[in-house]
């Protein structure tokens, strides 16, 4: 989630399935005692193979790689971007290429967010959904789609943006907490879904040579931070909790570091999931802020 891994619909659209938009409620958490989080500036690239296939799941073989990139904080909005791009084959031979595009653009705290995603089929681009979203007086989310079509939404107050989502559910693992649910909004797929969501959260260990990847570069820069193991569950909004057995459209778990990078990463399609293992990590420069 590289922190925009658990709170943004980054992964939810390289099959064309449903799946994140990646935290309590927003009132409360603006209330809470916030333990300090400070995300890195990074670009994170993983390499992804296909992890478990079940019979009849039409994926015979699956390799691929996400490069994801994160920018700001401090004084600055977070800036996110992220590529996805699979190649498949089914048990027929056939073959199919998939090349998702997202970017977005959010205020710090959560005020205002700018989304666009696009799929491509080649240099020729496909579906775009693009639009913002931003809080009134209250807190109530107002939405406005451009595309595909011109839309507008009105979500409750409750509702966490993607960087704000990942930061509340970092100090959730801060305070010791197992189990976080929230709802989030990311403007995947046509812009008009929120995503119910429930977050297990492990143990925090702090990392050393054993737990990291092994010749990654800057990979140093993990040594001694905390991390958690977290697997969070995406859902449809107004179902994902009515059951204790519902299953969630998507999984995504990871090791998730206390500077917002993420290693061990496994997306679950339901049936069959995805393993992205981390093979370069470059640090970025961090916003100059005035009189600092």
């Amino acid at each position: 989630m590289a922190v925009g891994l658990f709170g943004r619909a980054v992964w939810s659209q390289p099959l064309g399935l449903a799946g994140v938009a990646g935290s309590a409620l927003w009132c409360m958490a603006q209330a809470a005692i916030a333990q300090p989080v400070t995300f890195a500036p990074h670009r994170a690239v993983y390499d992804v193979a296909l992890g478990r296939s079940a019979p009849g799941s039409g994926v015979n073989e699956m390799t691929g790689r996400l490069v994801y990139e994160l920018k700001g904080g401090g004084c600055e909005d977070y800036a996110q971007s992220m590529r996805f791009v699979t190649q498949s084959s089914a048990a027929d031979g056939t073959q199919q290429i998939n090349d998702m595009r997202t970017s977005s653009s959010e205020e710090i705290g959560g005020q205002r967010l700018a989304f666009r995603s696009a799929q491509y089929n080649g240099d020729q681009i496909g579906d775009v959904t693009e639009g913002k979203a931003g809080r009134r007086g209250a807190g109530e989310v107002a939405i406005e789609i451009s595309k595909p079509e011109a839309k507008a939404l009105s979500l409750p107050s409750s509702t966490y943006f993607p960087i704000q989502h990942s930061i509340a559910m970092l100090r959730g693992a801060m305070a010791g907490k197992v189990r976080f649910e929230a709802d989030v909004y990311d403007g995947s797929e046509k812009g008009d879904k929120v995503s119910s969501t429930v977050t297990v959260i492990g143990k925090g260990r702090v990392a050393d040579a054993a737990v990291l990847p092994a010749g990654v570069p800057n990979i140093d820069r993990l040594k001694a931070l905390r991390y958690w193991p977290i697997s969070t569950g995406y859902y449809e909004k107004g179902k994902a909790l009515e059951k204790k057995d519902a299953l969630p459209n998507y999984e995504m778990a990871a090791h998730f570091y206390e500077n917002g990078v993420s290693t061990k990463l496994v997306m679950d399609y339901g049936d069959f999931s995805l393993k992205g293992e981390l093979k370069e990590l470059t640090f970025l420069d961090a916003p100059v802020c005035a009189g600092k």
